[in-house]
């Protein structure tokens, strides 16, 4: 029986020895092949193999370049240079600003809108140079420069116009002959501006110029126009991305014109040398604020100053390139034959960095041979905290400017600033701050200075300082001429013919009222309030 059952008991597959060596072995396999393939990219690195790693897309070369730079004499140029106007554009640090290399960011661009900016300027390359790359980083294609002054300089001249898609206009003695012939001599719009000094000089001049930017514009191709100052950036809050471009694609192509609202620059310190990277704080428009928020904490955020923004409150827009268009004014524009169908941006901004250096007192005194009365004034500025502002800077000591300086513009209270941060009256916005310090730390600036210099040949450069020297000898010759005086020039000749890209016909006259040009204004003040109450 023993045997019998014995038979009957399960015996092992023959197979199960073979299986158990199988399993063995793949288990062996399992934990050698990991390290063979670790061993392997150790020494296929020690060794510089070619592994495709993502990261090798940037080279430290390429890891500074501008987008659009790969085709351009600026990518096989150091960044050294040497310029006492450049010293706040930055020097090479290690990339905190990538760019991709296949990025294209200039004027032959396929994207649109396109967009071009046109300015009247005598800053220098630290001013220029950020506010230019800034507004290229989010979408602007072409800028028209109207330069004199420091601006108009060869060390900066040559440099803007090395520059893709910029155009340097000289103010000549020709461009000055050639704008006393403009059709706005004849017109009424302007006329309460002319033959008067200082702020007023200045926006005849630019309405001039922005006459001439719109001509440019058709020619280039492009589909909106902006005038900007170049203490001026555009903040395009709202769009799906921070793009100008998407901004203005997003509009309805029945508006005809875009309102950016202005933000003030609200300056914490006395020290700032660069308010593009140190300056974060805005007052933000009345716009943009519940009229109870805004009215029931004027008085706290004017600070006894005359108004709730120190200078103009009333923005600047931007235009579709169209037939008749014309500059109503620096902060404007208009249509001779329609009333222009336009909008107001409720997010986006203008931002306004103004009275944002201590300098800036001095330097806006100096550009006005007014007298420092409280009557002189007047005449020279629209609005009243720059009289104030000439005033100080005429007669005051260096002490007491600075204390007037700290008074006046400076924002040292913190409890009251995060009060009004709270209400919404202050804001903080990073994003210029953010894209202008990495294009200071990609080295894109001192790329730029040093191309011009080395990229021309010797003769060109030698015809470049010619021709620049010409102008100045012409510019010299038309300090008789400035513009205040064009008009009565262009009176006395009786020359009755406007510049032929903008001449009226018979048939083209305004088919609609002639609206005086919109100066810069203030914003609604306490008065105005309480005036509506009543």
């Amino acid at each position: 029986m023993a045997g019998l059952y014995a038979s009957l008991r399960p015996q092992p597959p023959p197979s199960a020895p073979a299986n158990h060596s199988f399993a063995a072995k793949l288990l062996l396999l399992l934990t050698l092949l990991p390290l063979s393939l670790s061993l392997l990219a150790f020494v296929l690195q020690w060794r510089g193999g070619g592994v495709d790693d993502p990261i090798s897309r940037w080279s430290p070369e390429e890891s500074h370049k501008f987008p659009g730079m790969d085709s351009s004499p600026l990518a096989t140029v150091g960044h050294s240079y040497h310029s006492s106007d450049c010293s706040l554009l930055g020097h090479r640090h290690s990339a905190s600003f990538p760019y991709y290399k296949d990025w294209k960011l200039n004027s032959e661009s396929d994207l649109k809108p396109k967009i071009c900016i046109t300015t009247s300027t005598s800053g220098g390359l630290d001013q220029i140079l950020p506010w230019m790359f800034y507004h290229k980083v989010i979408g602007v294609t072409t800028f028209f420069l109207f330069v004199e002054g420091k601006a108009a300089s060869p060390e900066v001249s040559k440099v803007l116009e090395s520059i893709p898609g910029v155009k340097v206009i000289y103010r000549t003695k020709e461009l000055e002959e050639q704008q006393a012939k403009s059709r706005i001599w004849n017109e009424t719009w302007l006329s309460s501006f002319f033959y008067k000094p200082c702020n007023y000089e200045l926006f005849v001049k630019q309405s001039l110029n922005m006459e001439m930017a719109i001509v440019m514009a058709k020619d280039a191709g492009v589909e909106w126009i902006i005038h900007l100052d170049t203490d001026e950036l555009l903040h395009p809050g709202g769009a799906r991305e921070y793009s100008l471009r998407q901004l203005l694609l997003d509009v309805p192509s029945k508006v005809d014109m875009v309102i950016f609202p202005n933000y003030e620059s609200s300056v914490e310190r006395d020290d700032i040398k660069d308010p593009f990277t140190e300056v974060s704080m805005f007052k933000k428009n009345y716009d943009h604020l519940p009229k109870d928020t805004y009215f029931g904490m004027y008085k706290e955020a004017t600070r006894g100053n005359p108004n709730y923004f120190l200078t103009y409150g009333n923005g600047k827009s931007a235009a579709r390139i169209q037939e008749h268009l014309r500059p109503n004014g620096a902060h404007r524009w208009h249509n001779y034959m329609k009333t222009p169908n336009e909008i107001k941006l409720e997010e986006a901004a203008v931002l306004h960095y103004t009275y944002s250096k201590f300098s800036d007192l001095t330097s806006r005194r100096d550009r006005c041979g007014c007298k420092p009365t409280k009557e002189d004034v007047k005449r020279c500025f629209m609005l009243e905290f720059d009289r104030s502002a000439f005033i100080i800077a005429s007669t005051a000591t260096e002490e007491e400017m600075l204390n007037w300086y700290r008074e006046h513009v400076v924002w040292t209270d913190k409890t009251l600033n995060m009060k009004l941060l709270r209400k919404g009256i202050l804001t903080r916005i990073y994003a210029p701050m953010v894209i202008i310090q990495g294009l200071k730390e990609s080295g894109v600036f001192g790329s730029i200075i040093t191309s011009a210099q080395k990229s021309l040949a010797r003769d060109t450069f030698l015809a470049s300082v010619k021709r620049v020297g010409n102008y100045s000898e012409r510019a010299v010759a038309s300090q008789s001429l400035p513009s205040r005086k064009i008009g009565r020039n262009h009176q006395a000749s009786q020359v009755v013919t406007a510049r032929k890209t903008l001449q009226m016909t018979a048939t083209e006259a305004p088919l609609v009222a002639q609206l005086p040009a919109v100066p810069p204004l203030s914003p609604p003040g306490k008065q105005e309030s309480d005036a509506s109450r009543t």
